[in-house]
């Protein structure tokens, strides 16, 4: 796939040019990118942890190549070669106006020890987070990324000792945007690692990604032999890290915590600054109407 050179072609458009015309053929763009995807369902293999995933209802899956031009092509993220697949909710597209997408992760870190799952003071933790994130924000900026800081939980840690999965939520804000970001995070337990889904959505969306949570959690399972039950004291490594070092964000390199937080949105913002506001309240707002209609 070609990468996303029109949105520079809508900066260079000089403002008397933005007919219908015009916003034809920019809808026009948007729907040959989204038609261009190969989405799947049903089973998928994942190329790594020994586990599947069965693609939830209201779902659709992208593959890791796929997964890559959305996130860094389209939204503007640095790329991660190690990413396995989006799951995008089947009801709007990726360049939908509110778009939001769970991007899918493993980490052979080892088996992750849960005793303190339930001991963890969440405050205290949160004020330990958002040091770190200053800290961290600090090293995106010299890297030519935007400021972060951590606002709050949007969600409250909570480990599910059944199903062996952690789940929490941050709000966040990336270069004091007047929109925040929600990064909803859920880390799946087995017997050599964890799988990682991280939510890519604005804060206006978190009762949607929310009702979709228990769906989520159940769709990544381990094969015979690499679930948590399975795990061995005699052979198996333990990781670093308990259940409250993955909530305290210990593993960022590899947990992508940083990697796919910015929105599309922004570089559609950015694009079309100079060529007045008609045309991004009709992208995000008149797009939207359309397709109600349709």
């Amino acid at each position: 796939m070609k990468k996303l050179f029109f949105l520079v072609a809508l900066a260079a458009m000089p403002f008397y040019a933005l007919n219908a015309q015009n916003l034809d053929s920019t809808l026009m763009i948007f729907d040959s990118i989204e038609n261009s995807f190969e989405y799947q369902t049903g089973i998928i293999e994942l190329d790594q942890g020994n586990a599947i995933l069965t693609v939830p209802t209201g779902f659709r899956y992208l593959d890791p190549e796929q997964a890559n031009f959305v996130l860094s092509d389209l939204w503007g993220n640095p790329r991660d070669e190690d990413i396995l697949g989006l799951l995008v909710p089947e009801n709007k597209g990726v360049l939908a106006a509110d778009s939001w997408v769970f991007t899918i992760n493993y980490d052979e870190m080892g088996y992750v020890d849960d005793e303190d799952a339930q001991d963890i003071d969440y405050d205290d933790l949160l004020k330990d987070q958002k040091k770190d994130t200053k800290e961290a924000s600090k090293q995106r900026q010299k890297l030519g990324y935007e400021s972060i800081e951590l606002i709050g939980w949007a969600a409250e840690p909570y480990y599910d000792q059944n199903h062996k999965v952690l789940h929490w939520a941050k709000e966040l804000n990336f270069g004091g945007d007047s929109l925040n970001t929600l990064n909803y995070n859920l880390r799946v337990l087995g017997r050599k690692g964890i799988f990682l889904l991280n939510a890519v959505a604005s804060m206006s969306e978190l009762p949607e990604v929310e009702q979709n949570i228990d769906k989520v959690i159940t769709s990544v399972e381990f094969a015979e032999g690499s679930r948590y039950s399975d795990f061995d004291p005699d052979v198996d490594e333990v990781a670093a890290w308990t259940v409250g070092g993955l909530v305290a964000g210990k593993v960022l390199a590899k947990a992508g915590f940083f990697a796919f937080l910015a929105k599309f949105w922004k570089i559609i913002a950015i694009a079309i600054a100079g060529v007045g506001g008609s045309i991004w309240k009709f992208i995000r707002g008149g797009k939207k109407e359309e397709e109600v209609s349709e």
